[in-house]
């Protein structure tokens, strides 16, 4: 354990110290990960095969009793503290200044790391731009009212990959910035604007983050509170300003093993993650499935022609059963676009996933369309289609498939009901102005 020099000038009043019982508990319960869950997930990674996703789940950690994120966590961890505050009084009548002064340096440390492993978790999977994918073809033929806020929100940052990078870059420095004791009042404040601007992004969008946003925000603030009054006095008050009184001394081989853990944590939440999501971004971005789908199918299709049960249904925006265009995306996902009504799910919050069939960012949040995740059978030239949106689970199609041209597909099958239906695919030339050159003139 490390001792301290300690200055003249330090002293703690007896309500600093009820206070400061309370809080030493209540910040070590939020920033440990105490909980059998956490350590669960933990012994469940194979660590010779480790994702990004894998490390990005550990700094994803806050305290949990009911499941989701709740602030009624936070108010069983009050208790909790509150309890045992009262319950060290005795015992705390014995410290002197100096055992406060280490006491809160060490908490200050727990969630200095905590907070810094917590941003830079989220930083890196907007460095490489992984949390706000570009939208998929069926994001961008979709209408814009069919969405809900939170999924214009993340397209509208999923547009602009390199503003996310730099978004993440600023994370990932502030996170930087809070390992080392000197530097970490700087970003503390870097962290309180940033995300205090999520925290209300996720209010007015109707997020699924804001609870953990709020998190680390108050982390945040517990960090600042050594330096406020100091940087308030300093340079609001134009008045001298003495400097933290504790300053910690390490005897022995204490100094190695303090730099040899900064080392490796910097080493595993930084580079090996860094290096992971760089990886994940080219091979498996986590909001997409993984699975390829049909070869040179991948395109915008209006429907020709429509016959369910030998019925021919022509063109018509009103019709609940015709087809009106068909996306089939580079991954094993169609989306169908017709007036029938969809129920929409939703999933704000931020999850990873290696199974395809919870990979759902790309139906999230949208209307208008029915999106179904399909296995190919190459030989027989038959798809086997599964509706993705959870309330339409029992939602299956098969239909056999041909190719009547480069860009036309005919396809026939039987619908749920047991519907015979034909449907004649045109793929459509369509440009989309995001991905053409904005320094030059556009035909279209």
């Amino acid at each position: 354990m490390s001792t301290g020099i300690l200055n003249n000038d330090s002293h703690w009043t007896a309500t600093e110290r009820n206070v400061f019982r309370f809080v030493f508990i209540y910040f070590l319960l939020q920033s440990l990960p105490i909980s059998i869950g956490y350590f669960g997930q933990v012994f469940s990674i194979n660590w010779l095969k480790l994702d990004y996703q894998d490390i990005f789940n550990l700094t994803r950690f806050n305290p949990s009793f009911f499941g989701d994120d709740s602030f009624l966590n936070w108010v069983i961890i009050a208790i909790v503290a509150l309890i045992g505050a009262f319950a060290l009084t005795k015992r705390a009548a014995q410290w002197n200044d100096e055992q406060y002064d280490k006491l809160y340096y060490w908490l200050r440390v727990i969630v200095r790391y905590r907070l810094a492993i917590g941003v830079i978790g989220y930083g890196i999977i907007k460095v490489f731009p992984l949390q706000a994918p570009f939208p998929s073809i069926s994001n961008l033929n979709t209408s814009y009212g069919d969405y809900n806020d939170w999924k214009v929100f993340s397209l509208s940052l999923g547009i602009v990959p390199s503003y996310e990078t730099f978004l993440g870059v600023f994370e990932v420095l502030a996170g930087l910035l809070l390992f080392f004791r000197r530097t970490a009042s700087i970003g503390a404040v870097i962290i309180l604007i940033f995300t205090g601007n999520v925290f209300i992004s996720n209010l007015a969008y109707d997020g699924g983050e804001y609870v953990y946003s709020f998190y680390l925000i108050s982390l945040a603030l517990f960090v600042l509170a050594q330096d406020a009054l100091r940087i308030h006095r300093l340079i609001g008050e134009e008045k001298p300003t003495a400097p933290v009184h504790y300053k910690p001394v390490y005897p022995g081989k204490l100094a190695t093993v303090r730099v040899v853990s900064k080392v490796l944590v910097i080493l595993f939440f930084v580079l090996i993650y860094g290096f992971k999501a760089s990886d994940g971004y080219k091979n498996d971005p986590y909001q997409f499935p993984k699975s390829a789908g049909l070869t040179n199918s991948a395109g915008l299709y209006n429907v020709r022609e429509f016959k369910l049960n030998q019925q021919d249904h022509p063109y018509s925006t009103t019709d609940p059963i015709r087809w009106r265009d068909v996306v089939f995306e580079k991954w094993a996902t169609i989306s169908i676009r017709s007036n029938r009504p969809v129920v929409l799910q939703t999933s704000n919050y931020e999850r990873t996933s290696r199974n395809d069939n919870e990979r759902d960012y790309e139906l999230a949040g949208s209307g208008g369309r029915h999106y179904y995740s399909y296995t190919a059978d190459t030989l027989q030239h038959v798809l086997h289609l599964q509706n993705k949106n959870r309330h339409y689970t029992g939602e299956k199609l098969t239909l056999n498939y041909s190719w009547l041209s480069d860009s036309t597909l005919a396809l026939s099958g039987r619908t749920p009901n047991q519907d015979s239906i034909y449907v004649v695919l045109d793929r459509v030339p369509k440009k989309y102005l995001l991905l053409q050159d904005r320094r030059e003139r556009i035909k279209l």
